[in-house]
């Protein structure tokens, strides 16, 4: 590694940072990247300064998009009264491919995980206190892992410690059947996920 040219040790460390890029993974994608012509690396680096100069995150549900309110957000004919809690942007496009769910969403940006350091403080959940007044049904569908158990259930005692006026009112589901236990909702197909949210169950 000390033998390559320090601009590729630099980009291979970088690589190396993102989520499931090993070593010899970020140096193929650097001598990949080495190759390519000058102007095909410009249009990469310009498409890399776009991804955070040309989104924003919804100030209502956190969902990255290109406008506030996302266009989820701002679609009228949307049932207000379903909110669907997810821990990603990817697990809610996932549940949109699905095409059975059209209620809003609410992204945590992560799960209660301990052991990395996560707790509720470092999720979106306070917020999510403020957007259930005239919600009938709130969907936790939070990954089927302990993480995502964890956070589903803290939701539940934070609304029942809650003052919220519709809380006993509120039916509070969980994603149900469809996804077997350490799958993760990004990677699941649309009927698996349509299935999930038919058999949602109340927890």
């Amino acid at each position: 590694m000390q033998r390559l040219p320090k601009a590729v040790r630099q980009l291979v460390e970088k690589f190396e940072r993102l989520p499931g890029i090993g070593p010899r993974s970020a140096q193929r994608l650097v001598f990949y990247l080495l190759h390519n012509p000058v102007s095909e690396l410009e249009d990469f680096s310009n498409k890399l300064l776009a991804l955070k100069r040309d989104t924003v995150m919804c100030e209502h549900c956190h969902n990255i998009a290109e406008n506030n309110p996302c266009s989820i957000c701002a679609d009228q004919d949307r049932d207000q009264s379903f909110l669907c809690v997810v821990e990603q942007p990817l697990d809610l496009l996932a549940l949109e491919k699905s095409d059975k769910y059209h209620g809003l969403y609410h992204v945590l940006h992560g799960s209660i995980a301990p052991l990395n350091n996560i707790g509720p403080d470092q999720l979106y959940l306070r917020d999510l206190l403020k957007r259930l007044d005239g919600v009938t049904e709130l969907i936790l569908a939070t990954n089927p892992t302990m993480e995502g158990e964890a956070t589903a259930l803290y939701i539940k005692q934070m609304i029942a410690n809650s003052n919220l006026s519709n809380k006993d009112q509120m039916a509070i589901t969980r994603i149900g059947h469809g996804l077997p236990i350490g799958a993760d909702i990004e990677y699941a197909d649309g009927v698996t996920l349509a299935r999930a949210l038919e058999g949602r169950r109340q927890i």
